[in-house]
C-alpha cells in the first residue's frame, strides 16, 4: 500500500510554461523525495510593456510518503 501527499505550489520562468514546471519539479525535488506527479492548476503570465516578462504556474506535486 502506498500513501500519496499533494502540495501546492507557484512556480515562475522569463522563459516559458514548460521551464516553469521545470523550476518547480527542481526546487521541490530539493526536499521531498519520490515525486509522482505534477498537475498544473493554472497558468498565466505578467505584461510589462505590451510584451510577457514572466511565465507562471500554480502546481500541484503528488509524491508518496509511504511504501510498503
Amino acid at each position: 500500500m502506498s500513501v500519496l501527499k499533494v502540495i501546492e505550489i507557484l512556480g515562475n520562468s522569463t522563459e516559458s510554461f514548460e521551464d516553469a514546471v521545470q523550476n518547480v519539479v527542481n526546487e521541490v525535488s530539493k526536499t521531498v523525495q519520490n515525486i509522482k506527479s505534477v498537475y498544473i492548476k493554472d497558468m498565466y503570465v505578467t505584461v510589462n510593456d505590451n510584451q510577457i516578462s514572466e511565465y507562471r504556474v500554480n502546481a500541484k506535486v503528488t509524491f508518496g510518503i509511504m511504501e510498503e
